[in-house]
């Protein structure tokens, strides 16, 4: 038996769900938080998938006391927290003092995988190395490149950057630990060393990290089980088991519906907990929640399926489920989309159902807390 205190109890798979989607709502500090910094917010829940960099800074903001985009982008800016590929080969912000062992931890596997990819495109060691050579040569110093850059610097190094061939190289120097995004320049994203770009942190042996990342991971996503464990970290389904074993007490697990799900024994904020029944016993309460594309709250998960209604399952695509969506006490309700003019931005929803006054005036709520994110009229 996996080490850790274990609870067993029988539910129906509906109210099994519903059971899930609300704790799973607190540990992502959707439903209660007190953070108010993004390195919390991102510390916290271990990684947050980055690959749409707009809808990121959303995910950060969503889970701060309150927030603008601007304190989102200082954060990366002030070095607070970074964004890489730690994971999965996928873009995410992560921590800057959880960058380094991450990467360590994580990405060789993702690399490995990718090798007979990238050798198909004639991307093998000696081009790497070539290519780390002349990039390191522009970066030194605190300097950074945008990606146009880059490729400028790879092509007078002899290295083809067309074909996609350019992103895979800085890709594969990521996950080297060569490489990270600095700040943006306009809408241009920069790239930058790591070691000159992060500030000093302790790194982590594999025994230290394996542990740390289950109980990050659990206490950010729990309720979870060990295979969405193993999903959102790319570890293979072994070395996620022992991972949670490894965690010991830190973690623990109950049964549900039959099924093991894991989480960190740690109670939400007081304050915010105290604040969040009140609001929503006055009916103003953060019911709804405007989630942009590739939230933790989805794409944590290998299993995505309690927060949606067994009636919408069969008409929801998976893109769909992992693009913009509003949940409603947790159960997602519908779809939404955002176009920004320069200063303004216009938001549409598609319910699956309707969603009745209360429910509708939810929704506004948590469209209206976007808008002010962004700092713009709607």
């Amino acid at each position: 038996m996996s080490v850790g205190a274990a609870r067993s109890r029988r539910a129906t798979s509906a109210s099994a769900a519903s059971d899930i989607v609300r704790r799973r709502l607190v540990a992502q500090r959707l439903s209660a938080t007190a953070f108010t910094r993004p390195a919390e917010v991102v510390a916290w829940l271990g990684a947050v998938q980055a690959q749409d960099y707009l809808g990121a800074l959303w995910a950060v903001g969503l889970r701060l006391t309150q927030a603008r985009e601007r304190d989102v982008e200082q954060a990366l800016a002030d070095r607070s927290i970074v964004r890489s590929w730690p994971m999965r080969g996928t873009l995410h912000f992560v921590a800057a003092a959880d960058a380094r062992w991450m990467i360590e931890l994580l990405a060789p596997r993702v690399a490995a995988s990718a090798a007979g990819r990238l050798k198909a495109m004639g991307i093998d060691e000696k081009v790497l190395a070539r290519a780390r050579r002349a990039l390191t040569k522009h970066l030194e110093g605190g300097r950074r490149l945008t990606r146009p850059a880059a490729y400028a610097v790879l092509e007078r190094a002899g290295i083809a950057t067309a074909g996609q061939r350019g992103l895979h190289v800085l890709w594969r120097l990521a996950h080297d630990g060569l490489l990270c995004f600095g700040p943006r320049e306009g809408k241009q994203q920069t790239f930058v060393l790591l070691e000159e770009w992060l500030p000093r942190a302790r790194r982590r042996t594999r025994d230290e990290a394996l542990p740390e990342l289950a109980r990050r991971y659990f206490a950010g996503h729990g309720p979870a089980t060990v295979r969405d464990f193993a999903w959102w970290s790319g570890l293979t389904l072994a070395e996620a088991r022992r991972a949670t074993d490894m965690a010991g007490k830190l973690v623990e697990h109950e049964v549900i519906a039959g099924e093991r799900y894991w989480f960190a024994p740690v109670e939400p904020p007081a304050g915010a907990a105290r604040a969040a029944r009140a609001a929503h016993a006055a009916g103003t309460g953060d019911r709804a929640h405007a989630l942009p594309a590739f939230d933790e709250f989805f794409v944590g998960y290998a299993d995505r399926s309690a927060p949606i209604d067994p009636a919408h399952a069969k008409r929801l695509t998976a893109f769909e489920v992992l693009g913009p969506v509003i949940v409603l006490d947790g159960r997602l309700v519908a779809t939404w989309k955002r176009r920004i003019t320069r200063a303004k931005v216009a938001v549409s929803t598609a319910p699956l159902a309707p969603l009745g006054r209360p429910g509708a005036a939810a929704v506004d709520r948590a469209l209206e807390r976007y808008t002010r994110f962004l700092g713009l009229a709607r």
